[in-house]
């Protein structure tokens, strides 16, 4: 009877060790192209929360308080018209708190009145969205720029190895210098989607202060 046994070689047996990462041991990998990204970052996040708000606040309902302007300027309760669009405080408000502040002098210069406030309301509504699209474009470019850089350390390193270079070392280095055009593409398509959003919306009221504006310019071209 033969008895046979079967051992396992140490020098055949292969032990896989998966290193587990973290996303900010990832970011400290990425190199020092990945603090102008996290600085990006926190912009992009900062102008959309700081925006939505601004744009909200901004928002009303234009025709149930056009209704109530109407009736206030009908009943010629001019101090009651104002002091219902102070209350408001919005960008529409403002417009029509102008338009009836010159009621009684020429159509025209009542309309150049409007529009120029109009001008000034739509300027806040729009502030800092150019760079939010700065940085929906910047942070991709600075990404790659990390990756280019990471990319020739990691050649000026293999360069100076001796002997055979194992697949590796070549990896790891790859790998190391892309996570800077990853992280650069979060942020640029966050920014990217937060800007478009922003964008919509502020188009929105832009077409209320628009279609208000005409609505009260009617209302003193009425027949008394």
């Amino acid at each position: 009877m033969i008895l046979l046994q079967l051992t396992a070689d140490p020098a055949t047996t292969t032990t896989v060790t998966q290193e587990s990462l973290s996303v900010f041991d990832l970011a400290v990998k990425g190199g020092i192209m990945m603090i102008p990204l996290a600085l990006m970052w926190v912009g992009a996040i900062y102008l959309f929360i700081e925006r939505l708000l601004t744009i909200n606040k901004a928002n009303i309902e234009a025709e149930p308080f056009m209704a109530k302007v109407k009736e206030l300027v009908l009943k010629n309760d001019i101090t009651g018209a104002k002091m219902l669009c102070a209350q408001s405080g919005t960008p529409v408000a403002r417009m029509i708190e102008k338009g009836i502040s010159r009621i009684g002098s020429p159509l025209k210069n009542i309309e150049a009145s409007i529009e120029n406030v109009g001008k000034l309301e739509i300027f806040k509504l729009e502030k800092n969205l150019s760079t939010l699209a700065t940085i929906a474009g910047a942070a991709p470019m600075i990404g790659f720029l990390g990756t280019v850089m990471g990319m020739i350390s990691s050649f000026m390193a293999i360069a100076q190895q001796e002997g055979a270079i194992g697949p590796k070392i070549l990896a790891d280095g790859i790998y190391v210098a892309m996570i800077t055009t990853v992280a650069g593409l979060i942020v640029g398509i966050m920014a990217y989607l937060a800007y478009n959003y922003l964008v919509t919306r502020v188009a929105k009221i832009i077409h209320k202060m628009e279609y208000t504006t005409i609505d009260f310019i009617d209302l003193l071209q009425e027949p008394k």
